[in-house]
């Protein structure tokens, strides 16, 4: 009945995008769905069904069973991103491992006009509910989710009853609160992965790769972060500009990710919904404690919302040579910053201005050998009123981009088509970068 703890996702501006976008899984498939009927290499396929896969030296052979019959599709890579049940994971024989928690929540989204503010709100043990907990967080169209922790013993299908959720949601909002319910389901959760997501030719990605509970917004970002990775190097791969053997980088990383992830949500929902005494001892004393002190309030885990990974352990990182300070050191996905192009009027975008390929950052003019570099975009910033500001392609006018990536001038960045950092040197060379790129795509 009293707030414990408050915090900002983003507590410093100089970012394009906000820290955290809330939307419809329906709104997200809608829009894929337009923007692949407008590339004229992808080809979608409804009412259809992989009942086949058979593995081959090169590639693998899919049987497709639709209305009209079934046909056959002789692959060069075959990218299995059929949600958690994944057919096709099973198909190969194989399984996901982990943890199944057992708690049910039932999720309601309602549509109403509120005058809270934009924010994710989470309860534990409120009075509305007693002994459970309470999520509450804004979607487009007024429309707001509400989670409710039920418990295992709860029916799934009695407490999907109308009947049975709008007292729920009056206890929460007010008896006479205008509201309507739009949708309602019951979840359970689990967090497990494939042992493996790279399987000769066939490359597991998102749910079928690996699942995790709904806390964090960890499952979608993670299979947003699954695709980025992949394409690059499978495009790199197809081109004949890197070895097959890139995809199984991508199964070392991800792989680290999805533990990290994993890690992070199993933490969050034991926290959330503790299974022992003990648990629940440290849960309700962080609790208590919070009310009164700081240090404990950074202790509450209400679902910690996810950030990218920074892939420590990446082969195909560079690693430093050269001493910084702060986050941006090789594996880690660059952060933004705004920017201004010499001449120009109105804010650019650092990460906007990145190639798709390679791209090399220089704080400072760009060396005469690095324009030789194949393949790879070279950018010169430099700080505002700077000697070559001129003729720099970009103007650091906060000096954020290199107060973020602890930027002298002459420092370098070599980042990777999915703008992870993969080296950095204070005065780097051509052999040094040339070996860079090579290790980052062999």
């Amino acid at each position: 009945d009293q707030p414990l703890y408050r915090f900002d996702l983003l507590p410093e501006d100089g970012h394009e995008r906000p820290a955290f976008i809330n939307l419809q899984q329906y709104y997200a498939e809608a829009y894929l769905v337009e923007r692949a009927l407008q590339l004229p290499l992808i080809d979608l396929r409804w009412h259809s069904k992989v009942t086949a896969l058979e593995p081959q030296a090169e590639g693998a052979l899919l049987t497709v069973e639709t209305p009209d019959g079934s046909y056959r599709i002789d692959a060069q890579w075959v990218l299995a991103c059929d949600g958690s049940r994944s057919p096709l994971r099973g198909l190969l024989g194989q399984e996901s491992h982990g943890r199944i928690f057992r708690d049910r929540f039932l999720i309601a989204d309602v549509k109403m006009h509120a005058e809270f503010p934009t924010e994710r709100w989470f309860w534990f043990d409120p009075p509305f509910h007693p002994g459970q907990s309470v999520l509450l967080h804004r979607q487009p169209d007024d429309v707001w989710r509400i989670d409710f922790q039920l418990g295992w013993d709860a029916d799934p299908e009695e407490e999907k009853k109308p009947e049975n959720i709008i007292p729920r949601i009056r206890a929460l909002l007010g008896k006479d609160a205008p509201f309507e319910l739009e949708w309602a389901s019951v979840y359970t959760f689990a967090c497990l992965r494939m042992d493996r997501f790279v399987h000769g030719r066939v490359v597991f990605a998102g749910d079928s790769a690996h699942g995790v509970s709904p806390f964090g917004a960890r499952g979608a970002n993670s299979g947003v972060q699954d695709a980025e990775n992949l394409a690059w190097k499978l495009d790199r791969v197809l081109r004949g500009q890197a070895d097959a053997s890139l995809i199984a980088t991508y199964g070392a990383e991800r792989e680290y990710a999805a533990d990290e992830n994993i890690r992070n949500s199993t933490r969050a929902t034991d926290f959330i919904t503790p299974k022992s005494e003990i648990s629940r001892l440290f849960r309700d004393a962080v609790l208590d404690l919070a009310r009164d002190h700081e240090f404990a309030r950074r202790i509450v885990n209400s679902g910690r919302l996810s950030v990218p990974a920074t892939l420590h352990g990446s082969a195909l990182n560079t690693p430093d040579t050269d001493t910084f300070d702060g986050t941006q050191l090789p594996g880690a996905v660059l952060a933004d910053a705004p920017m201004r192009r010499p001449g120009a009027d109105g804010t650019a975008w650092l990460l906007r201005a990145l190639g798709p390929d390679f791209t090399l950052l220089h704080f400072g003019p760009t060396p005469a050998w690095a324009q030789a570099l194949p393949g790879v975009l070279n950018l010169s910033i430099a700080a505002e009123g700077e000697a070559h500001a001129h003729g720099a392609d970009l103007i650091d006018a906060r000096g954020l981009a290199a107060k973020r990536l602890d930027a002298r001038p002459g420092t370098s960045y070599l980042l990777r088509p999915d703008q992870h950092v993969c080296a950095r040197w204070r005065r780097p060379d051509e052999a040094g970068v040339r070996a860079a790129l090579q290790r980052a795509s062999p």
